[in-house]
């Protein structure tokens, strides 16, 4: 299964999937006993995981590698709780792992693609979303981390299309729409980033990313007052869209976008 980990930034999506095993493992030399072992420290991962101890579950996705050394899913696993600790290289080298063992799977690639974006490694994060495509053509969570990864790179107009076809292959990732409506204002579309923003807060009134993005927008068309009411909307949910840091190094908005909310802060302060 996939998990939504929320630095919130780019809405990271890491995979956990359950047992996938390589085409040339061998079940055969697999007991029972293994097995309902396996799953006990699996379950022990998992429950670690959601209490947030990232460090106690990579050390039982370690476990699981020394049973299962050829279970790639294990690997990927143990990359994600990496990332999740910022030991990056050693993420990447995990999913190195998992790939080499199921170069089908679409999942690790996506990982890896993640822990490239994180370093700012634009083309190697392109590289492995499109392959992640290759293997899975309607994937629209990899639509929208290619999106992510081109507007890095300053393609503001192909991370457009990307994240416009994420939101049509499933029209209720809020994200990837206001993604898309984020990097029509920096190229200049401030109409459309407005309309398609206003759209999300109705469809969407709880959600603070869209709810700030409108803030700036209003308060640079001088509509102050309609402006204000959001951002209250906005504190009540979100604090850290007050740092202008955040915005751009964590959410990675456009630079206009992050000017938009600075010169908003700069007035309210």
């Amino acid at each position: 299964m996939r998990i939504l980990i929320s630095l919130f930034c780019l809405v990271f999506l890491l995979s956990f999937p359950t047992a996938a095993w390589g085409q040339n493992n061998d079940y055969s030399q697999i007991t029972e006993e293994q097995l309902q072992k396996g799953d006990q420290i699996a379950e022990k991962a998992f429950e670690a995981l959601k209490e947030g101890d990232f460090a106690q579950s990579e050390v039982y996705w370690g476990e699981l590698i020394e049973l299962f050394p050829r279970n790639p899913a294990v690997w990927s696993n143990r990359g994600n709780v990496r990332l999740s600790q910022s030991k990056i290289e050693k993420a990447i080298n995990d999913y190195n792992h998992a790939i080499a063992l199921a170069p089908n799977q679409p999942d690790p690639y996506l990982n890896r693609g993640i822990a490239y974006e994180i370093v700012q490694d634009w083309e190697s994060a392109i590289e492995d979303y499109n392959q992640v495509l290759v293997l899975n053509p309607d994937d629209a969570m990899a639509y929208n981390n290619r999106g992510n990864a081109k507007a890095g790179k300053g393609d503001y107009r192909g991370a457009i299309t990307d994240y416009e076809k994420a939101s049509s292959l499933n029209p209720d990732f809020a994200i990837a729409r206001s993604n898309a409506a984020l990097s029509h204002y920096q190229v200049g579309d401030e109409q459309e980033a407005l309309d398609e923003t206003r759209k999300l807060v109705r469809k969407y009134p709880n959600f603070p990313d869209v709810r700030a993005a409108l803030t700036a927008m209003l308060w640079a068309e001088r509509q102050e007052g309609e402006a204000e009411s959001n951002w209250v909307a906005v504190m009540g949910s979100d604090a850290r869209y007050r740092d202008v840091e955040w915005l751009e190094k964590v959410r990675r908005w456009p630079p206009r976008m992050v000017e938009a909310i600075d010169n908003f802060l700069s007035l309210n302060n």
